[in-house]
């Protein structure tokens, strides 16, 4: 690294970048570099390297949290506030039923791409015994292709795509077919199925959701994006049933920083060894 220096920006800045050769943003996605540099993006030879790895740990808690409390599976928030509840009142309130709980053990996670936040979401749901389908946009036929090759803390996620019971590819386009979500329904799985999005607000038909929330076409949802974001008062949104919703704070974590400085760490490292940058994003895909 002799001769090299490591600049730490905050965006929008306005740079001279003849000098740079790499960049490593905070996020996990371009999309603040790509709106507002789009011609450092196209038009350059700079390498940019995403914080891939970094939000999988409290994002994979939020998905499965967020499902069990409104799923009423295992022990929810709103199960010990009712013993609590006799608690307080020193009441031992035997249920009429020993079934009145469900648990996961058969049910299906379908996610929609599996890179290292979706891994890390399968991990923990296969611990209570769910089944994993992953989908993504192309084939993975081999071992190899099947492979997390961006950041993966230790001992979290599927590093080796181990876990999915069945692979399915040909989504060409994503939002289109994410557009409805009757027609998602149709095309993935049972009806009664619960939908986490912390990805895009856009993925998912806002208008849709909302109608599937209240007609029951789905069991419930959690969101930490919206479209429109911020989710503005007023919106039906806000009143559906059976939802959670959360200011875009998902992947939020005490340790964020420092794990973001290990992703910088490695590529640092793997420039002055030669090596291929970790997390790089493919410029023609913008991921």
């Amino acid at each position: 690294m002799a001769g090299r220096e490591v600049l730490l920006i905050i965006a929008p800045w306005d740079l001279q970048v003849s000098f740079l050769k790499s960049l490593q943003t905070i996020s996990p996605g371009i999309r603040v570099i790509t709106s507002k540099y789009i011609s450092l993006f196209e038009d350059s030879d700079v390498s940019f390297c995403t914080a891939n790895g970094v939000h999988p740990p409290r994002i994979a808690e939020w998905v499965i949290a967020t499902f069990f409390s409104v799923s009423n599976i295992i022990i929810t928030a709103s199960w010990i506030s009712l013993h609590s509840d006799n608690q307080k009142r020193e009441t031992w309130a035997t249920p009429e039923t020993d079934e009145d709980m469900a648990d996961a053990v058969g049910l299906r996670m379908d996610v929609l791409g599996y890179r290292c936040t979706d891994r890390q979401c399968a991990r923990l749901a296969k611990a209570p015994g769910m089944d994993i389908h992953a989908f993504t946009l192309h084939e993975r036929p081999t071992p190899e292709c099947k492979r997390d090759h961006s950041y993966v803390e230790a001992g979290i996620g599927d590093p080796n795509g181990d876990i999915p019971s069945r692979w399915c590819h040909g989504c060409d386009q994503l939002n289109e077919f994410l557009a409805g979500l009757d027609l998602l329904f149709r095309t993935l799985g049972k009806r009664n199925s619960f939908v986490g999005n912390v990805g895009r607000g856009p993925i998912v038909n806002t208008d849709d959701l909302v109608d599937a929330l209240n007609n029951g076409t789905i069991r419930g949802a959690a969101v930490d994006v919206t479209d429109p974001e911020p989710l503005p008062a007023g919106h039906p949104l806000w009143k559906a049933k059976n939802v959670i919703i959360t200011p875009h704070v998902g992947g939020n974590s005490t340790q964020y920083s420092k794990r973001v400085l290990k992703v910088l760490a490695r590529n640092l490292k793997n420039i002055g060894e030669g090596k291929e940058l970790i997390n790089k994003v493919n410029k023609s895909l913008s991921y």
